[in-house]
């Protein structure tokens, strides 16, 4: 007997089209950029709870934006997760849990293999089921800088204002930025635990 999963069921889903226009994106950048910057760390929530700076595994620059600041863009993109949720997912109880993270990759920027989830479960629930990376630059903006899913080569072709939508336990990563400067904003979406 072959057991397959729904036909509904997909753990990585692109927006058809993008979710913010060329302004908007400038505005979210500007709301990250007007915010307190530090390197990006690793491990527990990078840098919310305590993460390490690692430069072997991570070289990026970071700042979270307020819930208040950003009202209207945490709003259409919690919609957008919903029905991505309900069409693609199907997890349950999700709800946007953290602030969004404004991320800058310089040249040279990276981010190594990882997953976004807690893999030793030692967060109390809501727990990390939903990733979602907007890119904000214009592709003409930097080289490389490639988010890839899965596996090397498996690149995840975003435009400006663009989404990207993934379980958190999927494996992923930015290859090394080569020219310019690549500008993201990443959320989490959390829920019940896994069942």
């Amino acid at each position: 007997m072959i057991i397959t999963e729904p036909r509904w069921r997909s753990f990585v889903v692109e927006t058809t089209k993008p979710i913010f226009t060329p302004k908007q994106c400038q505005m979210i950048i500007d709301a990250g950029r007007s915010e307190p910057k530090r390197s990006a760390e690793v491990g527990n929530n990078e840098g919310v709870k305590g993460g390490v700076l690692d430069t072997k595994t991570r070289t990026s620059h970071i700042s979270w934006i307020p819930f208040k600041k950003m009202t209207e863009m945490y709003k259409d993109i919690e919609k957008i997760m919903k029905t991505t949720n309900g069409n693609h997912f199907g997890f349950d109880g999700m709800t946007l849990t953290e602030f969004a993270q404004y991320t800058e990759y310089p040249e040279g920027g990276f981010y190594d293999w990882h997953v976004d989830n807690d893999i030793n479960c030692a967060h109390e629930p809501p727990v990390r089921k939903i990733s979602m990376t907007l890119l904000l630059s214009p592709e003409s903006e930097f080289e490389g800088g490639d988010l890839e899913l899965m596996k090397e080569g498996k690149v995840a072709k975003i435009k400006q204002g663009q989404a990207i939508f993934f379980a958190s336990f999927i494996r992923h990563r930015v290859t090394p930025v080569i020219r310019g400067n690549r500008k993201s904003l990443v959320m989490w979406f959390g829920g019940t635990p896994f069942k």
